[in-house]
């Protein structure tokens, strides 16, 4: 059986071979999937820091500076009134004996 090696431009049911040109398309294509998938993953990653960013509202490191502001005013009073509140201690004492 011989075969020939010339290429045949019948119209058939087989796929045609592939030239340069539809190479070039097949990769091109590959490479346009591929970034399709890349940005997919990208907006995906975003979607999910975006989900833990809150722009409204306090954050954590906000509550502790009022936190420690609030801590800081009260044991200011309590060094500043410490004498009043012994002396106010002791005459409850003295109310109760």
């Amino acid at each position: 059986m011989t075969r020939s090696f010339a290429p045949n431009f019948s119209a058939s049911t087989h796929e045609a071979p592939h030239t340069a040109s539809s190479f070039a398309g097949s990769q091109a294509l590959a490479r346009r999937k591929a970034r399709l998938i890349r940005r997919r993953e990208v907006n995906q990653v975003l979607k999910l820091f975006n989900a833990f960013k809150r722009e409204e509202g306090q954050t954590m490191a906000e509550y502790g500076v009022v936190l420690a502001v609030i801590t800081i005013a009260v044991f200011g009073a309590l060094a500043l009134l410490s004498g009043n509140i012994v002396g106010a201690i002791t005459r409850v004492a003295a109310y109760i004996t």
